[in-house]
């Protein structure tokens, strides 16, 4: 079982983890560190003088959480989870749910075999509540009950989803509006389309948050749902995400598509509690402003 402590003051975290359990030996402290049970704000820390501030949340895992987390590929790291879901980071390259060509190398298959703790025959299992690209990194959630799915769903456009990302060239104003008129009638891609029935308006909020000679780094939060809406829009701005061939990026810097989900709010399906994730930019991609 998972037990939690919020530190009150600067402090490293091996001298906090002792003084929050000293009833259990230094020596299985130790090894509670060394081998991946101590997560700070819901990351593995295996350092023993890693500095905590104020605020921090120290959780210490139990044997059997820590083995399932190895069920997980590289990258793929479960931020919080409780009966009703699943918060994961997904990395890039790797598939939401199957699709035709690929059915067991997804961020579906592997949650699901991580909350059956590897038994395939445990009834257990996973919903999906939204989707990220392929290439796209960043938070997810996934429900743990056909209930909290309906829910999470249904308010789904209530929640409050920013990304960050990496862009060629320099979009005209510190901040602004990206907006079209979107078709989602086929089933698969949505395009920009003039207006009509099958049309409706996708609108995404930017903030240029750095910028250097060949490329900007972008916060965007989109004010509706429509599939590829960000990608669409920056590459409708002529500044399409680095590494977005698809549309018409000349550059490739990190040998991925420059994007990630960076931040989620959202209330508990269940209790009503707001609750708020965020994932900081992978440095392959900060690296390139």
């Amino acid at each position: 079982m998972t037990t939690s402590h919020t530190v009150e003051q600067p402090v490293e975290l091996l001298t906090f983890v002792f003084a929050c359990h000293q009833d259990v030996k230094k020596n299985k402290v130790r090894q509670w560190l060394k081998y991946g049970s101590v997560k700070v704000n819901g990351r593995s820390i295996t350092r023993y003088n890693h500095r905590l501030q104020a605020g921090d949340v120290v959780s210490i895992r139990g044997k059997e959480e820590v083995l399932s987390e190895s069920l997980l590929p590289r990258g793929m790291t479960v931020l919080f989870e409780d009966k009703s879901l699943v918060v994961i980071e997904k990395p890039a390259n790797l598939l939401s749910m199957a699709t035709t060509r690929e059915r067991n190398k997804t961020a579906y298959s592997y949650l699901t075999d991580y909350v059956r703790r590897g038994n395939p025959q445990s009834p257990k299992r996973v919903w999906i509540v939204h989707r990220l690209d392929r290439d796209t990194s960043g938070l997810m959630i996934f429900a743990k009950s056909e209930d909290a799915k309906q829910v999470l769903q249904a308010n789904w456009m209530q929640a409050e989803k920013c990304y960050l990302a990496v862009v060629e060239g320099d979009l005209p104003a510190d901040s602004g509006e990206l907006s079209s008129q979107r078709d989602e009638s086929g089933p698969f891609a949505a395009d920009s389309a003039p207006p009509s029935k099958r049309t409706r308006l996708a609108v995404t909020n930017y903030r240029v948050l750095k910028r250097s000679a060949d490329c900007a780094l972008v916060e965007l939060t989109p004010q509706s749902g429509s599939r590829n809406q960000i990608r669409e829009h920056l590459a409708d701005a002529k500044c399409p995400i680095i590494g977005d061939r698809k549309h018409k990026a000349v550059t490739n810097p990190a040998r991925r598509l420059g994007l990630h989900a960076s931040s989620l709010q959202f209330p508990h399906p269940l209790s009503g509690e707001i609750l708020n994730f965020t994932s900081p930019l992978p440095r392959v991609l900060s690296r390139q402003v």
